[in-house]
């Protein structure tokens, strides 16, 4: 039985100051470019996206954040850019777009591919319909990424 426990510590995950379960061995983490496969969505999407998943695991893991081939790894693309109508009001016209984005993502984890996954994640932001997508689109984008981040993060590391 005390061969076991000696056995244990290194498996022990590390915890980082969010909470979330980081292999101990892993000591990098890279973030690549995701690319925009959308046709409607602005170039510059991409780049704020990957920024935001770059900043989000800097801040909330010890890792040493690096272009590829880090210990865990993200990749994958924003593959849905989609403005839609919600709320109908009279005479057929909407009171409220909404504005939906999906990334799809893979990560890797080096050292325990039971945590590898392929997955699309989505979420939306809801505006007046009164306004053009092009005036308040920076800010449903940097709210949509806050919870796109969030969710991505806390599928790889809190096994949400």
């Amino acid at each position: 039985m005390s061969f076991a426990i000696l056995m244990m510590p290194n498996c022990v995950p590390h915890y980082s100051l969010s909470g979330a379960t980081i292999p101990v061995e892993a000591k990098t983490i890279s973030v690549a470019f995701f690319t925009n496969n959308t046709t409607l969505g602005k170039p510059s999407i991409s780049q704020k996206f990957t920024e935001k998943l770059r900043d989000v695991v800097s801040s909330q893991t010890n890792l040493a954040l690096m272009k590829q081939n880090g210990d865990l790894q993200f990749e994958g693309n924003i593959s849905d850019y989609n403005v839609a109508p919600v709320a109908i009001q009279s005479t057929d016209q909407a009171a409220l777009n909404r504005l939906t984005i999906t990334v799809s993502v893979k990560y890797t984890n080096k050292f325990d591919a039971t945590k590898n996954f392929e997955q699309s994640f989505t979420r939306f932001t809801d505006y007046q319909a009164s306004k053009a997508i092009s005036s308040v689109e920076d800010d449903l984008l940097t709210e949509i990424n806050r919870q796109l981040t969030e969710d991505i993060f806390n599928k790889a590391f809190n096994n949400w």
